[in-house]
């Protein structure tokens, strides 16, 4: 029987058949497509995607239901689902030379969940990073689910390097006998120590897990040094670094992958997002080119060139500088909250957040520094010339946040420079 011809109404391009279905959702998706040609994003989590990775999310995959895994399926219909998972499942491991991967998470905050969930009993006590000086809430934070159902202990770092202080770690441990440390952070600019992460938790009998959301592309090419070797499991997010779309991933050893397995499905979660395990195969594709590494390497130079260039015009900057794609600032110095920062910026057309700083005073709601990274920017193709350029703009807004005259200048020049470096969408 010859194959059926696509129905005409499929034909329409995307964007022509959301207009014309529901123009209110059109009208804010060219809003913010325009906002991301014509602005400058120095969020550390976020990225732009592919065409082909953004192809993927938005394909046929959508339609379908697969609970299970590859070949063990609830449902019928699931031999094309098969072939993408078990292509993501193989890339995965093969990029991080893991023995297992789980490409089912629906975020970074599930997958940690799934690993609690997996190595741990209710009521067991985990150790990780503070999220003031820099740790994630899923690590123990006293609001998250994870100090609600297990024990917490947050080790800090120094507050005056802004560096882990493993001496302190281990002391902790020691003290409070942990089932599980984490070793991970979402604005920690240092490189981790995985290795006496491993030493510590084995001392004191506990396993020990890496979520490296925010340094995956960097882990993958060689650039970090990598937990895999040492971690019970590693978690990452795909939408980062690694320029996937909104999943996240749990790398483990063979002897971890039955009980990861199970606690992602079906201890915590229903059918996979099918169309989002087609588009983290892609970015894994893309992240296995050799110009990704070229990409990382740029990521690290533009970071450590905006660290320069900011301390250059009297900015603090925490730890000294950075190792990897983040810049955080301390804004003390300056008599300028994060928030307000962050919203005189937002005015200029830089998107940026405000953050903690370590023995921050004041609150996470209005703190006293601000949050910023170089994937999305080097994504675009800014070099360190570009760097030089945004670390001023940065100075000249925050330094003249009363004066609109000063924000529209820089509003210009970054839209002039934007037009320079357009996305592809």
């Amino acid at each position: 029987m010859p194959d059926l011809p696509i129905p005409t109404s499929t034909r329409l391009q995307p964007l022509e058949s959301l207009q014309a279905t529901d123009p209110e959702i059109y009208s804010a998706v060219i809003a913010e497509t325009r906002r991301q040609q014509t602005g400058i994003e120095l969020i550390p989590s976020e990225n732009y995607v592919s065409p082909a990775v953004l192809a993927a999310i938005g394909s046929v995959f959508t339609n379908k239901y697969s609970e299970g895994y590859v070949y063990k399926r609830y449902y019928g219909g699931n031999e094309n689902v098969d072939t993408i998972e078990a292509l993501a499942i193989e890339r995965a491991k093969r990029l991080f030379g893991a023995d297992h991967a789980n490409v089912q998470p629906y975020s970074g905050s599930p997958a940690n969940l799934a690993v609690y969930y997996a190595l741990l009993a209710p009521g067991d006590t985990v150790m990780g990073l503070a999220l003031p000086d820099g740790g994630h809430l899923t690590h123990g934070w006293k609001v998250n689910f994870s100090a609600h159902f297990f024990g917490s202990v947050q080790y800090p770092v120094d507050p005056v390097t802004g560096l882990i202080d493993y001496d302190v770690v281990w002391q902790l441990a020691r003290e409070h006998r942990p089932k599980l440390i984490w070793a991970g952070a979402t604005a920690y600019p240092r490189v981790f120590d995985f290795a006496r992460f491993a030493q510590i938790a084995e001392d004191v009998g506990a396993r020990f897990a890496a979520d490296i959301a925010h340094i995956s592309g960097l882990v993958a090419t060689g650039l970090h040094p990598d937990p895999v070797p040492y971690a019970d499991a590693v978690t990452m997010t795909t939408h980062k670094m690694l320029r996937g779309p909104r999943g996240a991933m749990i790398l483990c050893k063979k002897r971890h992958a039955q009980i990861i397995d199970r606690a992602v499905f079906p201890g915590l979660q229903g059918g996979p997002h099918d169309h989002v395990t087609a588009a983290i195969a892609v970015c894994l594709h893309e992240a296995s080119m050799p110009h990704y590494r070229e990409y990382c390497q740029q990521v690290v130079a533009n970071a450590r060139t905006l660290a320069e260039a900011l301390a250059s015009r009297g900015f603090t900057i925490v730890s000294g500088g950075t190792d990897n794609h983040l810049v955080l600032v301390d804004l003390t110095s300056k008599g300028v909250p994060g928030k307000a920062a962050q919203q005189a910026l937002d005015r200029a057309n830089i998107t940026l957040n405000a953050n903690m700083v370590p023995g921050d005073k004041r609150s996470a709601f209005d703190p006293s520094g601000i949050r910023l990274g170089t994937p999305a920017v080097t994504t675009r193709g800014f070099k360190e010339a570009e760097m030089i350029l945004i670390a001023n703009w940065l100075a000249d807004v925050i330094e003249h946040m009363d004066d609109e005259a000063v924000i529209e200048r820089v509003r210009r020049e970054v839209m002039e420079l934007c037009a320079q470096y357009p996305l592809w969408y």
